[in-house]
Order: C-alpha cells, then sequence, then structure tokens
C-alpha cells in the first residue's frame, strides 16, 4: 500500500507515518520503488507516480487521499482515518474523545448539600437521596426508600393525636416561632446549583418537627410581625435598611453574587427579625423557658451597612436588643455557626453589655468570610466581650467543640460582664 504523496505533501506530514518517512528523495524513490511493476507509470515523475496510483491501484474508497490537504491538521486526520490506515500501527491511544462525560449529581433535600449519583445517602448529614422529609417530616436514612409511607402517615396522626391540645404559655416552657410568609424569600434565577439558602431548608425542619409531634404540639407558638424602622435602626444604618427596602420594588436583585432578593424578601426579612425579637421579649418575660426562631433569611453576617453570605437584616442582634429592652442588662450570643459572624461581632465590638462567642472555621483568616481570628476581641472599652475561636482546618468534630465548651466557653465568668 502506498502511503506518500508528492515531495512537497511528504516534506509536510513528516511525523504522522513513521514507515515511509524520510527525506524527499527517498519518499519519491519509495513510491517509484511500488509501482515498479505498473509499466504505464514506470518513467514519471514522483508527484505523476503518486496520482496515478492513487488514481488507478488503490480501492475506489481510498482515491479520495489525493484530495487531503498539504498542511493537515490533528482534525482533518481523524477525519480521514482510512487515509492513513495502517496494519502494523496502533493510533487508538490518541483518538479524542466523542461525547463529553457528564458527571450525574444530587442534592440533599435535608442539608442541600452536592452529592455524586451513585451514592445512596448524603455524604454531609446521612440523608437519603429519595428523602420523603419535605412530605413526611421523617428521614429516610434509617429505612429504605420503599417504606411503607402510608403506614408511616398513619402513625403520625395517631400520634399527633394523642398529642393535640392548646399550647399554651403555662404548659410549655418552650416556644417556637415560624412564618410561611418566610418562605416567599427564594432565589428568582433556576440554577443548575440550588441555593443553599432556599425554602426548603425551613420546609423540611417543620415537617421534622410537625411529625414528631413538638410543633405544633409540645411547644407555645410566637407569633411572627414585621420589625420597626425604629428597632431596626439600633442594629443596622438608616442607608442599610433603605437599600433592602428597596428590592421590593425588583423582582430579582443581589447585594453579593451569593445574597439574592426578590420582591417579597424584605418583607420577610422584617418578619424574620420581628420574630427573634419577640421570642427574646417572652424568654425575658418569663412566659417561657427558652425557644427556637424557625427563620430566614438568617442574619449573622449582615453587618451595620451591608447586607451578605446570604444575611439581610442581623436577626441575632435584634434579639438582643429586643431583650434588653425588655429589662435584660445582659446579653450572651454563643454562635456555632461554621462562619464567623461578622456581622454580629461588628454591631457589638464596643458593647460591654452584650458578650459574643464565635466558634468558627477559621483557617488564618482564608476561610470565608475571614474574620474572627483569636486576637479579635473587641474594642474602645469593651476589650474581652468578643471571644473567638478560630479552627484552623475543617473536620472539627463533636469531641473538639466538647472540649471548646469546657476549656474556653464555660469558664468564662459571665457574672463579671
Amino acid at each position: 500500500q502506498v502511503s506518500c504523496v508528492t515531495n512537497g505533501g511528504a516534506k509536510n506530514n513528516q511525523g504522522f507515518k513513521r514507515k515511509h518517512l524520510g527525506s524527499d528523495e527517498n519518499t519519491t524513490a519509495c513510491c517509484h520503488d511500488e509501482v515498479s511493476d505498473d509499466k504505464g507509470d514506470i518513467g514519471t515523475s514522483g508527484r505523476d507516480t503518486s496520482t496515478n496510483i492513487n488514481d488507478d491501484t488503490q480501492p475506489d474508497g481510498v482515491s479520495k487521499r489525493k484530495r487531503l490537504p498539504k498542511e493537515l491538521t490533528f482534525q482533518d486526520m481523524y477525519n480521514n482515518q482510512d487515509a492513513f490506515d495502517d496494519d502494523d500501527e496502533d493510533d487508538s491511544d490518541w483518538e479524542p474523545v466523542q461525547k463529553h462525560l457528564e458527571i450525574l449529581k444530587w442534592f440533599c433535600t435535608n442539608c442541600t448539600m452536592v452529592n455524586l449519583d451513585d451514592v445512596v445517602h448524603c455524604d454531609i448529614c446521612g440523608e437519603h437521596k429519595e428523602s420523603g422529609i419535605l412530605k413526611h417530616g421523617f428521614y429516610a436514612s434509617p429505612c429504605s426508600p420503599e417504606l411503607d409511607l402510608i403506614q408511616v402517615e398513619s402513625e403520625a396522626r395517631e400520634r399527633d393525636k394523642d398529642l393535640r391540645f392548646e399550647a399554651s404559655a403555662s404548659n410549655c416552657s418552650t416556644a417556637v416561632g415560624f412564618d410561611e410568609r418566610m418562605l416567599l424569600h427564594s432565589e428568582v434565577e433556576m440554577k443548575s446549583h440550588p441555593h443553599p439558602e432556599r425554602p426548603d431548608r425551613l420546609r423540611a425542619i417543620a415537617a421534622s418537627l410537625a411529625v414528631a409531634g413538638i410543633f405544633p404540639g409540645k411547644c407555645y407558638p410566637i407569633p411572627a410581625r414585621e420589625i420597626t424602622q425604629e428597632e431596626l435602626r439600633r442594629v443596622h444604618s438608616l442607608e442599610h435598611i433603605e437599600t433592602v427596602e428597596l428590592t421590593s420594588q425588583i423582582l430579582s436583585s443581589y447585594f453579593t453574587p451569593d445574597t439574592y432578593a426578590n420582591e417579597h424578601s424584605a418583607y420577610a426579612a422584617r418578619l424574620a427579625a420581628g420574630l427573634c425579637a419577640n421570642l427574646a421579649s417572652a424568654i425575658f418575660s418569663g412566659r417561657v423557658r427558652n425557644g427556637f426562631a424557625l427563620v430566614r433569611p438568617p442574619g449573622h453576617h449582615a453587618g451595620v451597612t451591608q447586607a451578605m453570605g446570604f444575611c439581610l437584616h442581623n436577626n441575632a442582634a435584634v434579639a438582643a436588643l429586643a431583650a434588653q429592652a425588655a429589662g435584660a442588662k445582659k446579653v450572651l450570643i454563643v454562635d456555632w455557626d461554621v462562619h464567623h459572624g461578622n456581622g454580629t461581632q461588628e454591631i457589638f465590638e464596643q458593647n460591654k453589655s452584650v458578650l459574643y462567642i464565635s466558634l468558627h472555621r477559621h483557617e488564618g483568616g482564608k476561610f470565608y468570610p475571614g474574620t474572627g481570628a483569636a486576637f479579635e476581641v473587641g474594642s474602645k472599652g469593651a476589650e474581652g466581650y468578643c471571644v473567638n475561636i478560630p479552627w484552623s482546618r475543617g473536620g472539627v468534630g463533636d469531641n473538639d467543640y466538647i472540649f471548646a465548651f469546657q476549656h474556653v466557653v464555660l469558664p468564662i465568668d459571665i457574672s463579671r460582664i
């Protein structure tokens, strides 16, 4: 089989075919040698020989070789593989990939984190891939996806029947606040990766509490109300408050690439802050011993003048000041979110009536939001009223937190505040 082309072509294609490579003279000679038995071609030039061979001696399917361009790219070679066939050489190791390999993944209903498709249980929280938590309020991980959901619902109804009574402050020691209107706060633009702070986060919690008969049932309900601008101004600047309110006139907006708002977000943020204020007042007044505010958008990244980290208004700061307005002289805020509550620290950095303690991943300032180093202790007379416990890496577990509480948090003499 003849693989050579013209002198110029052979020169340009050096490196593609090892069997017939050489100088221009060798290439031409190769052509003459291989067609010497064909009398019609003896004595012609290398160019003529190559052309005649392609036309007369090769199968019809191979005649297209003469139409190959002199300057061949790898794509040209791939599109004309039969022009370079060689029984002694296997080029399969360099064939380009024909299809883009798509990595299939799913997002956990419970914790919202991403998992590979072949994983059945979430790597983060253990929830089953086919979780029924939003609809049925139970974790699917301890049981198979084929669990008899009718039986589960029947048992839940019977349990609710036993726990159903009029909840009041007189027979409940724990209060829970929740309002479905906060679910209106959501990201308008649908993306391939769902936002971790989305309505499903509260739906999953509320469903679990309801099926367990905890709320409604065993807990005192705290109603939500819209926080007033006067109350917000004790925490945020007027400019910040007005900027958040402006989003109610816009279908979709962003304070930062990951902090979204829609036309309902400002309303949801006012409800979240108002509910936290009501809860703090109820606890300080003695109506309940403790409580849980099931609210969104969250708050501890929201500072005096900026919204960030999914947060619009600082709910924890609003609750602390509401407790003080109800008569509390001292307030302790313990923040164990994986991220440092930079907004809460900023708001109370110079306040000696609020002790802020945060345990968070820090990594020398490389982990979001980069604040919360151990040397950040407060300022302008409030030194010591800010306590940061920064983890130097990820993967910190329960034992680490227990150790930190036993040796750092609990020994703090709160009575001296």
